[in-house]
């Protein structure tokens, strides 16, 4: 059994920064890859970011890609989603999620326990 709360999310003006954690209990943590997907009203969840469990292997989704990072401290048990340039469309239910496998994957399939989800809502 996983447990994932995920922290930081809120209101921001476009174009400034916000950073998501995600606390991550009961399966060794540096064994896994790390996922943050996000879903807004009436959309389909979409993959935003991914880590592998030694944070070499890092992919980004391409509406993120050169605005978001990903990154984890295996030490603190969390993964971080640090977001900048926010745009009004980034607004969603932000989730974070674990897989069994060490490598990361675009496929929500692939994760297999998910956080509760923190909302981030981007104003124009």
């Amino acid at each position: 059994q996983v447990q994932l709360v995920e922290s930081g999310g809120g209101l921001v003006q476009a174009g400034g920064p916000l950073r998501l954690s995600c606390a991550a209990s009961g399966r060794t943590f540096s064994r896994q890859a790390m996922g943050w997907f996000r879903q807004a009203p009436g959309n389909e969840r979409e993959f935003v970011a991914g880590i592998s469990w030694n944070g070499v292997g890092i992919y980004y989704g391409d509406s993120v890609l050169g605005r978001f990072t990903i990154s984890r401290d295996n030490a603190k048990n969390t993964v971080y989603l640090q977001m900048n340039s926010l745009k009004p469309e980034d607004t969603a239910v932000y989730y974070c999620a674990a897989s069994p496998r060490p490598g990361p994957s675009s496929s929500d399939r692939e994760y297999d326990y998910w956080g509760q989800g923190t909302q981030v809502t981007v104003s124009s």
